[in-house]
């Protein structure tokens, strides 16, 4: 039977920018991101276009959250990213209008090919639709899309796409019944 050799794993494809762009921004993201300070948001959103992000109008951006790569990170007008949300964007994160991403949720776009010995690094980007509401410490898999006005609940773990108006929960989540906006 093989068994794993992580000595072997060899990401050496994976350009995700400069060094030097990636030490300016986790200096940056540590002390103005990561920071408990509520540093204005068009402070945040000047420094997150600067570094290549799309960000809508309107886009609040509270204390305490980890991005990985702005320049792979699209967000819409009136969205709403809650304190402690971690973008872990190896790969495009896009995130709609009108979008609510509650705290301590994670949306991961990387993982591992366990079949390989080489455990090879996976990308999938994530899509999330407008009016999405993503619970707190909630966790969006890599590849998935969250449909139009979907909502994934507290704590659910989301490795499928959604569907349109619906609510997930659970992990994995399924859909327990149906998004009716009044």
């Amino acid at each position: 039977m093989k068994s794993v050799n992580l000595a072997s794993f060899d990401n050496s494809w994976y350009r995700p920018g400069s060094a030097a762009k990636r030490l300016i921004w986790y200096i940056l993201n540590a002390i103005v991101f990561r920071s408990s300070v509520p540093f204005p948001k068009g402070i945040k959103t000047l420094f997150l276009r600067a570094f290549g992000a799309k960000i809508g109008r309107d886009v609040l951006v509270k204390p305490r959250i980890n991005i990985k790569y702005p320049w792979f990170l699209e967000i819409g007008d009136s969205t709403w990213i809650g304190e402690g949300v971690w973008i872990d964007n190896l790969g495009l994160v896009k995130i709609g209008k009108h979008v609510c991403l509650s705290q301590g949720a994670y949306l991961c776009t990387g993982n591992h090919d366990y079949k390989k010995t080489t455990f090879d690094l996976i990308l999938g980007p994530i899509t999330i639709e407008d009016g999405v509401w993503v619970g707190a410490r909630a966790v969006i898999g890599p590849g998935v899309t969250l449909k139009s006005h979907s909502v994934v609940t507290a704590g659910s773990v989301v490795v499928k796409n959604t569907e349109p108006y619906k609510i997930y929960q659970g992990h994995p989540a399924v859909v327990v019944k149906e998004r009716v906006i009044e």
